[in-house]
């Protein structure tokens, strides 16, 4: 099974495609895991990717494919993978299209507002990066297991948050129609509670 995880930040993907990689024993790949792989390996379009992190630039989409390319050959994919926040773009998809046969994908669909509520509520201890939501019956600000400060992270700021809301709408939700006209699109409601998306996920892997 190769598939697919879309949805927008602070949907689930990373957590939902963890979940699923356990169960069904299929790696879990994502653009940042596979960028920093090939750095560290020394491959050469890992060192191109290098170039151009190290210049503040975005990598281009011919060498984060070619390096997705490399990483879907290795002998743990034989079974299958979940590529979770990749492809990004339509472009994207579009070149995966001629290294790859996906055979379905999951969109985690979560309303934008839930999203800002969820991800705005969100506290981490920075001592031992234990996760809070001030909404969760019994919030402290101190730590329940390690007696730091809890604290809100830069990035979980409500205009940051809307930020990364906007680009994901312009650039990788399209993707969803792009799937969806291939039919090979299964939309998910991520907004209910996790073990209930969790089992609504699991069910299109055992469809």
């Amino acid at each position: 099974m190769n598939v697919i995880f879309l949805g927008p930040p602070g949907a689930g993907k990373g957590t939902h495609a963890q979940k699923i990689s356990q169960e069904f024993s299929i790696p879990q790949i994502s653009t940042g895991d596979i960028l920093r792989q090939a750095i560290k390996d020394g491959t050469e379009v890992g060192l191109k990717a290098k170039e151009y992190m190290d210049a503040g630039k975005l990598v281009p989409d011919s060498v984060v494919i070619a390096i997705a390319e490399q990483r879907l050959k290795a002998d743990d994919c034989k079974k299958g993978y979940i590529l979770d926040g990749f492809p990004r773009t339509v472009a994207q998809a579009e070149a995966l299209d001629k290294i790859a046969d996906i055979d379905f994908v999951v969109d985690i669909d979560v309303d934008d507002e839930v999203i800002v509520k969820r991800l705005s509520g969100r506290r981490v201890c920075p001592d031992c990066q234990t996760v809070y939501h001030v909404d969760f019956e019994g919030y402290s600000p101190i730590c329940a297991k390690c007696g730091g400060n809890v604290i809100q992270r830069k990035d979980d700021n409500e205009d940051t948050i809307r930020e990364r809301l906007s680009v994901y709408a312009q650039q990788t939700a399209p993707l969803i129609d792009y799937y969806k006209k291939a039919g090979k699109l299964i939309v998910v409601d991520g907004a209910k509670p996790v073990s209930e998306v969790f089992a609504d996920v699991k069910k299109a892997f055992e469809a």
